[in-house]
C-alpha cells in the first residue's frame, strides 16, 4: 500500500481537507503578488486583512490586537505598522474614549488598492455562493467556521 494514495481513493473528508489547504495555499499567492505589485511585505497584506477584520467585528484595532492576531513581538509589529504608514496604508487615531490609547485604521485609498486587485477574485466566488441554495451555504459556512476554530486554536505539543 502506498504512503499517498491517489486522489481519487482518499477518503472524501480528507480530500476536502486537501481543498482547503489548496484555496489557502493560492489565497495566499495572491496576498504574495499583491504584496509585490505594491510595494509591502506579506506580512503588511496579512496586517491589513486583521485590520479590515477588526474594523468590521467593530473591534478596536490596536497594535497589541495586531501583535496578537500575526503572532509578532512589539518590535516587530511597530516595524509593520511604521511600514504601513509610510506607504499611507495606515494611520495612527487616538482613540475618542480613551485618549491614551493608539487605535490603527486602514485608509480609504488602501481599501481601493485591495478592491482593484482582489474585487474580480471575490466576485467571483460570490457568483459561485449565489449559485448555492441557503443550506448548502450554511453547512459551508459552518464548515468554515470550524476549520478556522481548528487552526486558531494553540497548536497541539
Amino acid at each position: 500500500m502506498p504512503d499517498h494514495p491517489e486522489p481519487d481513493h482518499e477518503p472524501d473528508n480528507l480530500q476536502l481537507v486537501h481543498l482547503l489547504r489548496a484555496v489557502a495555499v493560492d489565497f495566499g499567492l495572491r496576498q504574495a503578488e499583491f504584496a509585490t505589485r505594491n510595494g509591502m511585505h506579506p506580512t503588511d497584506v496579512r496586517a491589513l486583512i486583521c485590520l479590515l477584520d477588526a474594523a468590521r467585528a467593530a473591534e478596536p484595532a490596536t497594535a497589541g490586537l495586531l501583535g496578537a492576531r500575526l503572532g509578532l513581538n512589539s518590535a516587530g509589529t511597530t516595524a509593520v505598522i511604521d511600514r504601513l504608514e509610510r506607504l499611507g496604508h495606515v494611520a495612527r487615531i487616538r482613540d475618542e474614549h480613551d485618549r491614551r490609547r493608539i487605535l490603527l485604521r486602514v485608509e480609504p485609498a488602501a481599501i481601493r488598492l485591495g478592491r482593484e486587485f482582489f474585487g474580480p477574485l471575490i466576485d467571483g466566488v460570490l457568483r459561485v455562493l449565489d449559485s448555492f441554495d441557503p443550506a448548502e451555504r450554511d453547512a459551508v459556512r459552518r464548515f468554515l467556521t470550524a476549520a478556522h476554530t481548528v487552526f486558531a486554536s494553540d497548536p497541539q505539543p
